[in-house]
């Protein structure tokens, strides 16, 4: 069901309500208040999409390219949005990302955290990061292992100018809701394990278009939505 005041012809505004109405059900259907914060997937979208969002109350956007980004967010700077760079960060970019970006959710080196911190520039407030956590166990994928992250969390806590705002992840493609669920779940024991009244970690940033249920049920704070509000992406890059 699509809210009337989005016009019916409006596509883009049909998939933000119908998303916005799935995130309210799956709120309901696990006894959580509306306390999910959507970060919507703007890779390969135009600016003129983005500002159609904005202008239906969504200021969270998500980043993976950061060229493309670095373009959007100049001709988006007359509108109040925050940017979040979720893609794999590579050490001849970092000080670009540490320029541009409020938050970034893929941080898995300590190594890519210290250039960050160090190019930060200092009229900015600190850089919210989330640590990338392999929950999953692949290879291919960048991330902490669950059993290294709680050695390595001071040492990310003393950049001087990062906030540890929590943790992230991207599991590998499940089916079926509880293995769907395994790797929010420990992602969520991770975090209730690792916080402290010091360093809450307060954020858990999981959850895409097929398994948003899921995570909001084990407690995602930020879920990262792109095809369920833009429709399938033409991959250009």
């Amino acid at each position: 069901m699509i809210d009337p005041e989005i016009p019916t012809n409006d596509l883009l505004g049909q998939r933000y309500q119908a998303l916005r109405k799935r995130v309210r059900q799956a709120e309901a259907a696990c006894g959580r208040k509306s306390d999910t914060h959507l970060l919507a997937v703007s890779k390969t979208r135009t600016a003129d999409e983005i500002r159609g969002l904005a202008a239906l109350g969504q200021f969270r956007f998500g980043e993976n390219y950061l060229q493309e980004a670095e373009e959007k967010i100049k001709q988006l700077r007359d509108l109040p949005l925050e940017w979040h760079f979720i893609g794999r960060i590579q050490s001849n970019k970092t000080r670009s990302i540490a320029e541009h970006f409020d938050w970034i959710h893929s941080v898995a080196s300590l190594k890519h955290a210290r250039r960050l911190s160090e190019q930060r520039p200092p009229h900015l407030p600190p850089l919210n990061i989330c640590l990338q956590v392999n929950t999953s166990g692949e290879t291919s994928k960048d991330g902490h292992s669950p059993e290294s992250l709680s050695s390595l969390l001071m040492d990310y806590a003393s950049l001087p100018n990062l906030q540890i705002r929590g943790l992230m992840t991207i599991p590998a493609p499940a089916e079926g809701d509880s293995d769907m669920a395994h790797p929010f779940r420990l992602l969520r024991s991770l975090r209730d394990r690792l916080s402290s009244p010091q360093l809450p970690l307060e954020t858990l940033s999981m959850g895409m278009s097929n398994d948003l249920e899921a995570a909001i049920t084990e407690g995602a704070t930020i879920i990262r939505i792109g095809t369920a509000i833009f429709g399938p992406r033409g991959y250009n890059h």
